[in-house]
């Protein structure tokens, strides 16, 4: 009797171990999961970066992105979303090889006439960025507000660079310049972190 109470258990603990073992392996597959629908393609663009150096759209293809328009003059929500995108890097550059290899951060200033290279360079260093993964950005600003309003559908109104109102969004872009979903960032405070980067990981595995 004893024989057959432990075989019994036997096959249980067997079978238990093989329900384990499939809800791994269809989790590790994103079997069951949806994924983030794609919004639109990033239109192209080339611009001017804080060394000089002139970075395109497709410099960046094949790595997930954040991307962030902002002008540096902002008096309240740029720099507390720009220190939330300081936090997220932090949080992946735990990880080695991630950001700046698999992940970039884009950051494009929309009023370029006032936001010099020195400017922004002065304004990612009070948020210590990390410059081979995060790309500070300037350029025509007819062509940068034309990408805002085109691709991100963001809102900016004003010409004064001490009175402008703008949507406040963090976009997420695939490998394959695609937007993949819009984080409204109006209130910082409400973007979670660990749901950027769970995001931004299961990009990256797709």
């Amino acid at each position: 009797m004893n024989g057959l109470k432990q075989h019994k258990w036997s096959w249980l603990l067997l079978v238990v171990c093989m329900i384990a073992a499939v809800y791994l392996v269809y989790n590790a597959l994103d079997f069951g999961k949806e994924k983030l629908p794609v919004i639109r393609e990033v239109g192209d663009f080339t611009m001017e970066n804080v060394d000089g150096a002139t970075v395109s759209r497709d410099d960046t293809a094949g790595q997930v992105r954040l991307m962030y328009f902002y002008f540096t003059s902002c008096p309240d929500v740029c720099p507390v979303t720009t220190f939330l995108l300081s936090q997220i890097q932090d949080e992946l550059k735990k990880e080695e090889g991630v950001f700046g290899e698999k992940v970039s951060f884009v950051s494009i200033s929309f009023d370029p006439e006032t936001d010099t290279r020195e400017k922004i360079k002065e304004f990612g260093d009070r948020f210590y960025a990390d410059y081979d993964g995060w790309y500070f950005l300037r350029g025509d600003q007819e062509e940068t507000r034309t990408l805002m309003r085109d691709s991100f559908k963001i809102p900016l109104l004003g010409n004064d660079a001490t009175n402008y109102t703008h949507g406040n969004y963090i976009a997420l872009v695939d490998r394959d310049n695609n937007i993949r979903k819009m984080y409204n960032a109006a209130i910082p405070q409400d973007v979670e972190i660990d749901e950027v980067v769970k995001d931004i990981y299961n990009l990256i595995n797709e």
